[in-house]
């Protein structure tokens, strides 16, 4: 039997530290998201059963399972940037956006990040995987969908 792409990707990383998290990680960064086929790869590619797999995917936020939309949107929700407006901010972009904190439509997600490492200049977030320090509603406007 002739091996996929994929196989070929996953067997890439069998050998190094973290590799099934890694390889995870390259399949959505890859191809957008992890479907159940990938699982199913990576479960034998790391001799895995597809339940320890499904858990890890499970497990990280940015392990996604179905396609994204174009827009991706995170608002930090730790503490450093509660401190200064970050539960604020979420109700603004929320409004903004017209879909709430963990959800998303057609075209935008909006979740939460616990830490971007901006927290001197909190509130952060990160649009389509760009850092925004004292991120401002009215700043991202343009960078954001209507």
């Amino acid at each position: 039997m002739a091996e996929t792409d994929r196989e070929a990707e996953v067997r890439a990383r069998r050998d190094r530290v973290g590799g099934v998290l890694r390889a995870l990680r390259e399949i959505v960064v890859e191809h957008g998201h992890i479907d159940r086929a990938d699982e199913h790869v990576v479960a034998d590619e790391f001799n895995l059963s597809r339940a320890e797999v499904r858990g890890i995917v499970s497990f990280y936020h940015d392990l996604k399972t179905r396609p994204q939309p174009g827009v991706q949107v995170r608002v930090c929700q730790a503490e450093a940037c509660q401190s200064v407006g970050a539960r604020e901010l979420t109700a603004r972009v929320e409004t903004h956006l017209g879909v709430k904190l963990g959800e998303a439509d057609e075209t935008v997600s909006l979740d939460p990040v616990y830490c971007l490492g901006l927290c001197a200049q909190a509130p952060s977030m990160m649009v389509n995987g760009r850092p925004v320090a004292r991120a401002d509603l009215c700043d991202l406007a343009e960078e954001l969908p209507v």
